[in-house]
């Protein structure tokens, strides 16, 4: 079964955490220092957010989560029909999860990633040391201006974390 997912940067954590924990009517599953997550039942949303002093609060991302790789797969083929400069990670640590995932980017510019969770791990992503790595906003893959869209994201090296839209 898939899970709608959205994930919001925000300005001041603790009061996003207070905010969206009375509009929800629960507390998050997963609290960290930088980071919160309701995996909500009605409606079926994961959602998240973040606070990295980098990142200009507002959307970072949508996405759609599942169950199993089957499921994956079977996305990723709808992905490559909507030719979306589908980019795709394995295993690659995200969020305090690893994960598989295809990203693309619709017309408009925002960034959809398609995941399957496959373990928690105890950091947010590939750096233990995020205050290294200026440009990570969550784990979006890299992206670039076209004149098709406003980003298309680009295969990142692994290990790496720099995101980036439309400069």
């Amino acid at each position: 079964m898939k899970r709608f997912h959205v994930h919001v940067a925000v300005d001041d954590l603790a009061a996003s955490i207070r905010f969206y924990s009375t509009v929800f009517g629960q507390d998050p599953n997963v609290e960290k220092p930088d980071y919160a997550k309701w995996m909500l039942e009605d409606p079926r949303v994961n959602f998240a957010i973040s606070h990295q002093d980098h990142s200009k609060a507002g959307l970072n991302h949508l996405g759609v989560q599942v169950e199993t790789g089957d499921e994956l797969a079977a996305l990723r083929e709808q992905l490559l029909v909507a030719d979306a400069g589908l980019v795709s990670e394995e295993n690659t640590a995200c969020c305090y999860v690893r994960s598989d995932k295809h990203w693309v980017t619709d017309p408009s510019g925002i960034a959809w990633e398609s995941f399957h969770t496959l373990s928690t791990i105890p950091v947010f992503g590939d750096h233990t040391d995020l205050s290294s790595v200026a440009t990570a906003e969550c784990c979006t893959p890299e992206m670039k201006a076209s004149p098709e869209s406003c980003c298309i994201p680009l295969q990142r090296e692994a290990g790496t974390s720099n995101a980036k839209c439309c400069g």
